[in-house]
């Protein structure tokens, strides 16, 4: 550093180190617990480095050699000039989920907006070369998800990825892409429209700096990324070399759920999916499977979004007669009409309108219950 550099404060020092391609998450706290902070790092001499324990001589020399001012400048005037965001590790903005994996990325780029909300999110992932049933199922789940307050996290990939992005974004809600390259790189390059859908209903997010190109080391990175963002993680179509399947078990080792929609067992796309159904994820045929796990975790935020939903459409005194009976818990058909002494014709077409207003659920053996409970009135 020459006597007119001004000195780096610990903040823009770490956001230098990680710009070093050979400095992984890993790596990045490593080196900054051995040496004390990222500044050091970075004045480090190769001796010096090669000291930390894992850390090769290789790795030391493209640390030392690295011109990371002028990166660093470079990567600045994009952010600027594209109005992205740039989140560290530890600032206020920074994913509550993700900050709580291990090594959480050091550096994440936004485009488009995170919010509070977002900490209730599910993410859906699956193969690339969907078939029509896996890219309907992922499309519907993430539709009724996503209105029921629920961000939607998946990787902006071909297949069961786009899918599950397009569900959120048709219903009106939330969703993430986490990109295995930078915000400067559009990939897939049909996907350019889809991304400015999703910057505009949510964020992309890349722990890569931003002309980085796709390379086929940078996905596992994407994927830990995915399933530390989220609550649970929905595999929907997965080969047994799937990356869908490396993500449900860094969901495993984050301490997140795991959910797997079956499919056709002749299907090669099915064999993932049911090979983690056999290991314990949870058979999963609807959203409802989703949310009956989800819902304990992040009442009573999830569950206020759903009320206000149900406000803009007021319940008819019939409908209401309905739900106020099944307060006192799962009923069949004729016990509600005994109750209510409703006519058979109208209880029938109350339930249905019930059931597609989200308010009430069918349970095996024709009955039916409230699926949740309002936090406050709905008129």
């Amino acid at each position: 550093m020459t006597g007119t550099e001004r000195r780096l404060t610990e903040r823009e020092a770490r956001f230098a180190l990680a710009l070093i391609p050979e400095v992984g998450s890993a790596t990045f706290y490593r080196l900054v617990q051995a040496l004390g902070s990222a500044e050091a790092v970075l004045g480090a001499t190769v001796e010096a480095l090669t000291q930390v324990p894992g850390i090769s001589r290789q790795v030391a020399q493209a640390i030392t050699s690295f011109p990371w001012r002028d990166t660093r400048d470079r990567e600045l005037r994009v952010i600027e000039a594209r109005g992205l965001g740039l989140v560290r590790f530890g600032d206020e903005g920074y994913p509550e989920l993700l900050g709580a994996i291990h090594s959480p990325p050091p550096i994440l780029y936004l485009r488009g907006t995170m919010r509070p909300e977002d900490r209730v999110a599910v993410a859906i992932v699956g193969s690339r070369t969907a078939s029509p049933y896996g890219s309907a199922m992922a499309e519907q789940i993430s539709g009724e998800l996503a209105p029921r307050g629920v961000t939607i996290v998946s990787g902006m990939a071909r297949g069961i990825d786009a899918a599950a992005h397009r569900g959120a974004l048709r219903a009106g809600g939330r969703t993430i892409a986490v990109l295995g390259c930078g915000l400067g790189v559009t990939y897939p390059a049909e996907h350019a429209e889809l991304a400015d859908q999703i910057a505009a209903q949510g964020a992309l997010i890349s722990e890569f700096p931003i002309f980085t190109p796709p390379k086929p080391s940078h996905f596992p990175r994407r994927n830990r990324i995915i399933s530390g963002l989220a609550r649970g993680v929905v595999v929907i179509e997965a080969g047994i070399d799937s990356g869908a399947l490396i993500t449900a078990n860094y969901a495993l080792e984050q301490g997140r759920d795991v959910f797997a929609v079956p499919g056709q067992v002749t299907s090669r796309l099915s064999r993932g999916c049911h090979q983690l159904i056999k290991a314990g994820a949870k058979l999963t045929e609807g959203w409802e499977d989703i949310w009956e796990d989800l819902e304990p975790q992040v009442a009573p935020e999830a569950q206020t979004v759903l009320d206000l939903t149900a406000a803009r459409s007021p319940l008819e005194p019939e409908e209401m007669l309905v739900v106020d009976t099944l307060e006192a818990g799962p009923m069949q058909i004729d016990d509600l009409i005994g109750r209510t002494q409703l006519p058979v014709g109208q209880m029938a077409s109350l339930l249905l309108s019930l059931m597609l207003k989200g308010i009430i659920e069918e349970l095996p053996g024709k009955s039916f219950a409230k699926r949740i409970r309002p936090v406050k009135n709905r008129v």
